[in-house]
């Protein structure tokens, strides 16, 4: 395997949150290119990480601080570290002391495993107390949702606009908002 380069994954939930302690363990492995994500980790749908998978090649090392900044689904860690060892990319996670370069070691299968699972369970976990820290605030009047996109008088335009057969990417663009917003709204 020729030696590549070693190539950086970082990833937080939201824009809020700091990539500060990522970074600076990265930062004790001179990487060549990182890669930087501020979305969920529930798929593996974020515009980094694609970029990353696309970048890396055979002989690179992929280095991610933890294995839950990489997936919090067990089916796509493991999809995403067989996927990259099969075409000679180590993947190398820092808190957990583990790389994986394809050779089927009995343990670290096994730890892949079992640390994705916690992941996995965790999000569950997280996203079934925001479940019912939400129901508590609806109950107390507290939580009214996400803001509208649209007011009620856009909402109207935006119909009328659409019946009169303007298209939908044009719509989006004039309220500044997504295709997928302009089909909910005329649904």
């Amino acid at each position: 395997m020729a030696k590549g380069q070693l190539v950086g994954y970082i990833r937080v939930s939201t824009e809020e949150q700091n990539t500060a302690r990522q970074q600076e363990a990265l930062a004790d492995f001179n990487i060549d290119k990182t890669f930087t994500d501020k979305a969920s980790g529930k798929d593996t749908e974020r515009p980094q990480l694609q970029a990353a998978l696309a970048h890396l090649r055979e002989g690179d090392t992929f280095i991610i601080y933890s294995m839950d900044r990489l997936s919090r689904s067990l089916t796509d860690l493991i999809n995403t570290v067989r996927g990259l060892t099969a075409k000679g990319v180590k993947v190398q996670f820092i808190k957990e002391a583990l790389t994986f370069t394809g050779d089927n070691n009995p343990m670290a299968n096994l730890l892949l495993g079992v640390m994705g699972s916690l992941a996995e369970w965790e999000r569950a976990v997280i996203r079934e107390r925001q479940l019912a820290g939400i129901a508590i605030a609806k109950t107390k009047g507290a939580y009214k949702g996400r803001k509208q996109a649209l007011t009620p008088s856009e909402q109207t335009e935006l119909k009328t606009l659409a019946e009169s057969g303007v298209s939908k990417s044009v719509l989006a663009q004039q309220f500044a908002v997504s295709r997928q917003t302009v089909y909910a709204y005329l649904k």
